[in-house]
């Protein structure tokens, strides 16, 4: 079995977990890779790709709304798993990418943090949901934030790979939240917001809410991703 990156000597707020559960993670990273793969099957699920039941149109749910060239901007949740799973193979293979492991913290990072502050802001919207499928969504996109803070074990975070994975998820909040480009804005849908005939009903303020959760948390994981790569430098010279 492959040594363990080394644990430097981080500050808290960049390296918030206790060594024994990042090094769980390391260890058991194919699986963490498989889970993560089953997660992003069901979240392109949830947005509305079909296969199943058969009974079901293809394309449905928000994916059905969206214009299809806007597609690869909708599925949050399920591109950060998917980052997160390329990151973990890539490093379990030999050949880790910093620019897809920065794309995986911000990802797991960003949402993993923003769906649960949407399900606890439109608590009485989501009351449709059944309580197993609303604890399920709850705590596994907080499961995806321990994970990000996995990553600094074998990533070094440098200026370029912060600056496409910031490219890519600041593009997100532009179309997701204020030029949407082709048709409304693309955040995923929340049930404070009405669909009509004619789309998405941009509804005040819940859009506002949705919008200044995505970029504060945006520019979070950009302080953090920067902070992990002064302080470990710093570490190193120690």
């Amino acid at each position: 079995m492959r040594s363990l990156p080394e644990r430097p000597s981080l500050p808290w707020y960049v390296a918030p977990l206790p060594r024994t559960l990042e090094e769980i993670g390391l260890r058991f990273a194919w699986l963490i890779v498989a889970i993560n793969l089953l997660g992003t099957a069901f979240g392109f699920w949830y947005y509305g790709f079909h296969p199943v039941p058969l009974s079901d149109p293809l394309i449905t749910g928000q994916f059905a709304l969206e214009p299809a060239v806007m597609w690869p901007l909708v599925p949050d949740s399920p591109v950060a798993t998917l980052f997160i799973a390329g990151a973990f193979a890539a490093w379990k293979l030999g050949r880790p990418q910093e620019w897809l492991t920065a794309l995986a913290f911000f990802g797991c990072l960003k949402l993993g943090f923003w769906t649960p502050y949407t399900l606890l802001v439109f608590r009485a919207d989501f009351s449709y949901l059944h309580w197993a499928m609303y604890n399920f969504l709850f705590w596994s996109h907080l499961a995806m934030v321990v994970q990000a803070f996995v990553l600094y074990r074998f990533a070094d975070f440098p200026v370029r790979a912060v600056a496409v994975a910031l490219g890519w998820y600041a593009l997100n909040d532009v179309v997701d939240y204020f030029v949407p480009v082709v048709g409304t804005p693309h955040h995923t849908l929340v049930p404070a917001e009405e669909i009509t005939s004619s789309g998405v009903v941009h509804t005040s303020p819940a859009h506002e809410y949705a919008a200044a959760g995505a970029v504060v948390l945006t520019l979070l994981a950009t302080f953090l991703a920067l902070s992990t790569r002064v302080k470990t430098l710093e570490a190193r010279l120690r």
